[in-house]
C-alpha cells in the first residue's frame, strides 16, 4: 500500500476513534469505515438500491444550533445540462442544504458524482439529483475519479484535518479542487494542498463564498474608493452562534478534525472579509480565548475569541466569534465621512446592507440619513461555483486560490500564538493589494 492510502486509512481511523458512531449515525460526514462499497457495486445484504425514478425520503440532519430550524426537505433533482462535472465529496448538512441547492442556479456547474462513506444515504441523494449509482463513491474508492470522464473537479465538503488528504488525492486522480474552508488546519497542509495541484497542473480554489456576493463586494468598492466613506479608520466584525448540546463529540468540537473551535469555523469568515474588503494583509494580531468552565463542548476547543488586527494603511480591525451564544452575525466599516453597515453578514441568505455618509452640501455635525442597499439576492455558493468553472474552463487563477487559504491559515496560527501568550504578535509586512488573490470573478 502506498503512503497515501496509507495516510487516508490513518485518518478514516482517526475520524471514528475521534468521533465515535454518533457523528456517522447523524450523517455529518457518513465516514462508516464499514466494508467498502466500490462505484457500481451490489447494495449490502438487507439494503435494497433505491429506484431511480422515485424520490426518497429526506435525509434527516440533527441540530447543529440551539436556535437553528429544521428544513423540512431536500430540493428537487437537476438534469442533466452539459455544465462543469462536479463530485461532491461529503454529504453532511452544508452540502444537502446549501451546496447541492445551488446547482439549481448554477450556471456552469452540476453534480455528476458523490463520494460518501453511508450507501444509502449516497443512494438516496443520488436519486434526488439524477447521479447514476455507477458514480457513487466510497473514501477507499476515491482514486477511482481519475476514470471518469464526467468529473471534471471535486467539491471537497469534509471536516477541516481531511482537506489535505483528498485535496491531494484529487490532484493525483487529475480533478480540478474546489475545497471549503478552512483551507485545513496547518500551514505545512495548505502548502502541500498548493504544491499537489500545481505539480497536476490543476486549479485549486478556496470557497470563501462572502468574495463573491455582491453586497459584500459593494462594500469593498467603498472601502477602496477614498469618495465613498472617507478614509477607513475602523471595522468591527462579530460571528457568534450557538452550538447544539445534543452532540458534544460533533467534529467541530475535536480538535484533530477541527485544528480549532470559533475561530477557524465561523471567526475565519470575520478574518477573511476584513482582508477582503481593504485587500491589505494585517501586520499585528493580538487576541484572547475564552471557554466555559465545565462545558462539555469546549473541552477541547476554545468557545470564544476576540482579536485586534492591525493594518499598514492604519485600519484597526477588531473581531470577535463565538460557538456559545444567540446568533449574532454583523459589522461595520467606519470611515471619518461615513459607514457601512451588514447586518445580518456572513449568512446565506437576506444579508442587510446600510450606509451613511456626510453630504456635500451639509455640515457633518448634522445627522446623516441612512441608505438601504438592496439589490437582488443571489445564491452566494453558485457564485462562487460559476467563477470556478470560468477558471478551469479557461485556465485562469481563481479569485481565492490555495495562497488566499494559506495567508487565512498563516494568520489564525498567529492570533492563536497571540491568545496563549498574552503578546501582540507581529507579521510579516505584505506589499501591494490581493497580494494572495487571483483572476477577479466576472460581475454578478
Amino acid at each position: 500500500m502506498n503512503n497515501d492510502l496509507d495516510a487516508a486509512t490513518a485518518n478514516r481511523r482517526r475520524f471514528l476513534k475521534l468521533t465515535g458512531s454518533a457523528v456517522a449515525t447523524a450523517g455529518v460526514v457518513g465516514l462508516t469505515g464499514q466494508a467498502a462499497w466500490a462505484q457500481g457495486a451490489a447494495p449490502s445484504p438487507g439494503m435494497a438500491a433505491t429506484p431511480a425514478r422515485e424520490l426518497p425520503a429526506a435525509v434527516k440532519l440533527p441540530p447543529m444550533q440551539e436556535d437553528k430550524s429544521e428544513k423540512a426537505q431536500m430540493p428537487v433533482q437537476l438534469g442533466k445540462d452539459g455544465r462543469l462535472g462536479l463530485a461532491i465529496v461529503g454529504l453532511g448538512r452544508l452540502s444537502l442544504e446549501e451546496i447541492m441547492p445551488a446547482l439549481a442556479t448554477s450556471k456552469r456547474c452540476r453534480v455528476t458524482a458523490l463520494v460518501s462513506g453511508d450507501p444509502a444515504k449516497a443512494r438516496q441523494v443520488a436519486a434526488m439529483y439524477d447521479v447514476p449509482e455507477s458514480h457513487l463513491y466510497n473514501y477507499e474508492t476515491f482514486d477511482q475519479l481519475r476514470d471518469n470522464p464526467d468529473v471534471h473537479a471535486v467539491y471537497i465538503v469534509l471536516p477541516n484535518a481531511l482537506h489535505k488528504e483528498f485535496t491531494v488525492r484529487a490532484a493525483h486522480a487529475g480533478k480540478h479542487v474546489l475545497c471549503e474552508k478552512p483551507m485545513a488546519t496547518s500551514v505545512a497542509d495548505c502548502q502541500a494542498m498548493i504544491a499537489a495541484c500545481k505539480a497536476a497542473d490543476r486549479r485549486l480554489m478556496i470557497a470563501y463564498r462572502i468574495q463573491y456576493e455582491p453586497l459584500d463586494r459593494q462594500v469593498k468598492d467603498w472601502v477602496r474608493n477614498r469618495a465613498a466613506l472617507g478614509q477607513i479608520k475602523l471595522i468591527t466584525m462579530s460571528n457568534c452562534q450557538n452550538q447544539s448540546k445534543q452532540n458534544t463529540r460533533q467534529w467541530r468540537h475535536i480538535k484533530a478534525l477541527a485544528g480549532g473551535g470559533a475561530l477557524p469555523d465561523i471567526g475565519l469568515y470575520c478574518l477573511n472579509t476584513s482582508r477582503f474588503l481593504l485587500g491589505e494583509e494585517p501586520v499585528e494580531v493580538q487576541a484572547s480565548l475564552y471557554s466555559t468552565p465545565g462545558d462539555p463542548r469546549f473541552t477541547e476547543v476554545e468557545e470564544a475569541i476576540l482579536w485586534q488586527m492591525r493594518f499598514p494603511g492604519g485600519t484597526r480591525v477588531q473581531c470577535n466569534a463565538s460557538y456559545g451564544t444567540f446568533t449574532s452575525k454583523h459589522y461595520r466599516v467606519v470611515g471619518d465621512s461615513g459607514w457601512a453597515n451588514m447586518d445580518p453578514a456572513f449568512a446565506y441568505r437576506g444579508l442587510q446592507l446600510k450606509r451613511s455618509r456626510i453630504a456635500s452640501d451639509t455640515s457633518e455635525f448634522i445627522a446623516p440619513g441612512i441608505e438601504q442597499i438592496s439589490p437582488p439576492e443571489k445564491n452566494q455558493f453558485a457564485l462562487e461555483m460559476d467563477h470556478f468553472a470560468d477558471c478551469v474552463a479557461n485556465g485562469k487563477q481563481p479569485w481565492t486560490p490555495g495562497e488566499e487559504g494559506l495567508q487565512d491559515q498563516r494568520i489564525m496560527e498567529a492570533i492563536y500564538q497571540s491568545a496563549h501568550s498574552g503578546k501582540p504578535v507581529e507579521l510579516p509586512t505584505v506589499n501591494g493589494l490581493d497580494a494572495f488573490r487571483g483572476t477577479p470573478p466576472s460581475p454578478s
